[in-house]
């Protein structure tokens, strides 16, 4: 996948440690049963760190949430640390909180600072028993391997049915000083988020208030990780957390200046990076989907227009046998839930191919079934929707559905 380059940003190795103070480390610590695979990892900031949050609007939520915004209200929205681990969601656990508690307990005790300051998450099968013992056992060897170099140990330690490993990192300048954000994101199924998806940590050495930082966070996140759809599910557990411990020393971000747009770009490149990875790796895909809505009279209608494309199970069907089937996309923006005339709108199909037009003013024109096939052979494919009835645009992303989504998900749980 092809990283859109933005002027003034540069892309650099690293994830989570590319900012400076941040260091990181992952491990098998038992719940996976395969010792090859890491399943525990951990992020840290000797610096304490503004911080900011979003999570699942499931009525179902993994007990590590509830624990993580109670302690980000105790600690002033600050921390230090960030503890994960895959394979079990500690999620609809009786004693679920107890576990995540205790687990933050551990881990502040090891490395001297208060359990307010730990962010905990949990990602894998639901309602699955956890015990503390494997956490207790494994917290002084995750402790003691933190390392500038861990992130891809803690990138592969949160991987479920990810199929690679997915991190994004950019320098740049604001107030007269070099900067940097980096992340890293799980997720490959259940994904279809209304405020966030899968589990998702940035950090930074911007220095920048906990409020606008949130504000930043949640003006991003409607147009990167909600804007995904994989299969039409909403985890229970889905978080995305920035950590900014300001060792950058640019003058502190308290309003929405200048340097303001600059972060908050940064913040877009690295989540719209990583929600394209994510949309790439969905379970079973073998195309990544890009659709972009233009020509809305405003924001909103754009990203449902373009949302309500990507969230057609009948249209991923088609781009998975690619058949240029536009009457499903132009069904899918018929009862997307905005305000636009029908018969103004032209769809388009591109890829690295070329591109076809389907459909002018509504209605479908005659084109090519061959030239069609061949842009749909390729493995990323944009579908352009123009509404001709206004100046706001939008991108929503996501994957085809294949005969391997069913399998994966057959025996999840195995």
């Amino acid at each position: 996948m092809k990283k859109e380059i933005f002027e003034g940003y540069t892309y650099i190795e690293g994830g989570v440690c590319a900012a400076k103070g941040f260091q990181a480390n992952g491990l098998n610590c038992g719940l996976n049963p395969n010792k090859e695979k890491n399943d525990l990892g951990l992020i840290y900031s000797e610096t304490p760190c503004q911080t900011a949050a979003v999570y699942t609007q499931n009525k179902v939520k993994g007990a590590p949430l509830i624990v993580t915004k109670e302690h980000l209200e105790k600690s002033g929205n600050r921390s230090k640390a960030v503890i994960v681990n895959s394979k079990n969601a500690n999620t609809c656990n009786a004693n679920g909180i107890e576990v995540a508690e205790e687990v933050s307990s551990l881990l502040a005790k090891e490395l001297g600072i208060t359990p307010e300051e730990v962010i905990v998450a949990s990602t894998g099968v639901i309602g699955e028993p956890l015990s503390v013992q494997p956490f207790k056992g494994a917290i002084p060897a995750l402790v003691e391997g933190l390392s500038t170099g861990g992130n891809e140990d803690a990138a592969m330690a949160i991987m479920t049915t990810d199929t690679v490993k997915k991190e994004v990192a950019v320098t740049f300048a604001a107030g007269g000083k070099t900067c940097t954000l980096g992340g890293m994101a799980k997720g490959s199924g259940m994904i279809h988020p209304n405020m966030a998806t899968t589990l998702n940590f940035i950090t930074s050495d911007v220095c920048i208030n906990a409020e606008i930082l949130q504000e930043a966070l949640s003006d991003v996140v409607k147009i990167t990780y909600n804007c995904l759809s994989v299969d039409g599910d909403t985890s229970t557990n889905d978080m995305v957390c920035v950590m900014a411990n300001g060792l950058a020393e640019n003058p502190e971000i308290t309003e929405k200046n200048a340097d303001y747009e600059i972060f908050r770009q940064a913040l877009y490149i690295v989540m719209s990076n990583m929600t394209k990875m994510l949309a790439a790796d969905g379970e079973g895909a073998s195309k990544l989907l890009e659709c972009t809505c233009m020509g809305a009279p405003e924001l909103e209608t754009a990203v449902t227009v373009a949302k309500s494309v990507i969230g057609s199970n009948l249209f991923k069907c088609a781009m998975f046998g690619e058949d240029a089937n536009w009457g499903r996309i132009l069904c899918a923006i018929g009862y997307a839930d905005a305000e636009f005339d029908i018969n103004r709108v032209d769809v388009s199909l591109c890829s690295a191919a070329g591109e076809v037009i389907v459909c002018k003013n509504g209605a479908g024109v005659a084109f090519s079934e061959e030239k069609a096939a061949g842009i749909l052979a390729e493995d990323e494919i944009d579908i352009i929707v123009d509404l001709h009835q206004g100046e706001a645009s939008a991108k929503a992303w996501g994957c085809d559905l294949t005969y391997d989504y069913v399998k994966i998900n057959g025996d999840y749980r195995s």
